[in-house]
């Protein structure tokens, strides 16, 4: 079982991880949710959700969106709980998505800031090597945005932008949005069948 940690923050785009999050579990990851309180605001404006603030509140209301037993591998830890797994180089997990990404986290990622416990176990996941997704949605991208991205990707971490592509045919905005998590899934090597793949109607 794959252990998953899923960073969701205040950048819109919050569909991308709450997508994310139920592809991963049904895919049979463990998984491990950081989430901030911009996130909280912005999942009452794109998806009408009104998320706890504490944790285990959380944890027990994504059970429920998702309709999941009460063993599932599911946990949320706060932006403070320095004894959580991925807090430490010993136990990162096998992944980090950080899915939206703000330009405010991804510029605390790249100076290695580690204020809270988002940005430090994406810290950890660079310093052990761990594979680490950013999926940053804005537009348009400054040059200091894009110096923070480059630095990033010389250091290994995958910057996946948001973009859907229209090969496939998008019937609906949810077809656009698993052209995405399929991209993030691929990164992970977690298989799924979210779409077909380019050639194979071939």
């Amino acid at each position: 079982m794959k252990t998953i940690t899923v960073g969701l923050t205040g950048a819109s785009g919050l569909p991308y991880g709450m997508r994310l999050i139920e592809c991963l579990l049904a895919a049979g990851c463990q998984v491990h949710v950081l989430y901030t309180q911009a996130a909280q605001i912005v999942a009452r404006q794109e998806l009408g959700y009104t998320w706890p603030g504490r944790a285990a509140e959380f944890a027990d209301w994504l059970r429920e969106h998702f309709k999941l037993p009460a063993d599932a591998p599911l946990k949320v830890f706060g932006q403070q709980e320095w004894f959580a797994p991925m807090a430490s180089g010993s136990n990162p997990g096998d992944g980090m998505v950080v899915c939206p990404c703000t330009m405010g986290a991804l510029a605390a990622i790249a100076a290695g800031v580690s204020d809270n416990l988002l940005e430090r176990a994406a810290d950890v996941m660079i310093k052990e090597g761990k594979k680490l997704v950013l999926v940053p949605r804005e537009a348009p991208f400054s040059a200091l945005h894009l110096e923070n991205m480059l630095k990033l990707a010389r250091l290994g971490v995958v910057i996946l932008p948001p973009n859907p592509g229209f090969y496939h045919h998008p019937k609906s905005i949810d077809d656009l949005v698993d052209f995405v998590v399929a991209r993030i899934l691929d990164q992970l090597d977690v298989p799924h069948q979210l779409m077909r793949r380019w050639g194979d109607d071939a």
